[in-house]
């Protein structure tokens, strides 16, 4: 199975920070990250639409310039939030980059920035209008439909869609759902995996890979 670091592998590292990154990509086939679009325009990678929970700051991100999301600490690191071209400076071309849509109207400025660099990199969304947009902007990158209930509703959008992946939750991840997924060409990772025993039953079902909060979850990576 392949291995996504799920915000840098955020059990083990500061979450969606230039550190987690640089750690992850040591162990990771791919890096998945979070962005959300800043007061002053530029695409940053936080989870939370608030700054409250990872840094000494608080209120929405949106709300904060670029230069103040920099100043703040971001989960005792002493790193501000980083923006999405600095994370993808960081990743080499042999390891993926997995782009997270947090907000919507975010699809044209990822996928221009898709073209400009090495890395291979997947956008995915829980929102089905941002996948939407990537697919008008460029056909060609790699889609993946985030969802984590109602499976048959979820299969349609992604086929609809014309995903590469599909990322179900680990609750709604079955042996039906895989089969449906490869009958329809797609990739299934399954988010978000914590321990090795929740791995562990994975394979049997024929699962593609795994979007992990640490890498040590697979049996061959002991750390």
């Amino acid at each position: 199975m392949r291995l996504i670091a799920h915000r840098g592998f955020a059990g083990q590292y500061p979450e969606n920070t230039r550190q987690a990154v640089e750690a992850a990509v040591e162990f990771a086939d791919e890096v998945e990250v979070d962005v959300r679009r800043c007061d002053t325009g530029e695409l940053v990678v936080i989870h939370d639409p608030t700054v409250d929970r990872v840094t000494d700051g608080s209120g929405a991100v949106c709300r904060h310039s670029l230069a103040e999301l920099r100043a703040l600490d971001v989960l005792g690191t002493g790193e501000g939030v980083p923006t999405l071209e600095e994370v993808v400076d960081l990743v080499p071309p042999t390891v993926g980059l997995n782009v997270e849509l947090k907000d919507v109207g975010l699809a044209g400025d990822v996928v221009r920035l898709a073209h400009r660099v090495d890395p291979q990199i997947t956008v995915s969304s829980f929102h089905a209008n941002e996948l939407e947009g990537c697919r008008g902007a460029d056909p060609d990158i790699p889609r993946a439909y985030l969802f984590e209930d109602d499976p048959k509703q979820a299969m349609e959008f992604a086929r609809d869609l014309d995903c590469c992946f599909v990322h179900p939750s680990l609750d709604c991840c079955n042996e039906r759902l895989v089969g449906d997924a490869h009958a329809a060409g797609m990739s299934v990772n399954v988010w978000t995996i914590r321990e090795r025993a929740e791995a562990e039953r994975l394979p049997e079902l024929g699962v593609d890979g795994v979007i992990a909060d640490r890498a040590d979850v697979l049996p061959e990576l002991e750390l």
